[in-house]
């Protein structure tokens, strides 16, 4: 055998990047995953500081990528939670955190 195929969909990178910082809240929030995604199976939330959700609609796939419009809220810890689903059939799911302000 030449190679392991990897089997799940996994979280590449994230704008605003995973554990960042930035000095205004993001008008979206994109995910990059491993594989591709099935758009109907996949799901990103995000809730801003005081806990209540801030995404926008629903998410939006495209290749490996996905993407949620936030609302405004405001300085303090950002939590994004997503599931996807990656055309191999298998589901991932995760979360990370980002913060806004100063």
């Amino acid at each position: 055998m030449s190679g392991k195929a990897s089997a799940h969909a996994f979280l590449d990178h994230a704008e605003p990047r995973v554990g960042n910082r930035v000095a205004s809240a993001p008008r979206e929030v994109t995910l990059w995953f491993t594989q591709k995604l099935e758009t109907a199976f996949s799901s990103v939330t995000v809730t801003g500081p005081s806990g209540q959700r801030v995404d926008a609609g629903k998410a939006r796939v495209s290749g490996n990528q996905v993407s949620v419009s936030l609302k405004s809220g405001g300085a303090g810890t950002y939590h994004v939670n997503w599931r996807v689903l990656s055309v191999d059939t298998h589901t991932t799911d995760g979360s990370f955190t980002f913060q806004v302000g100063p």
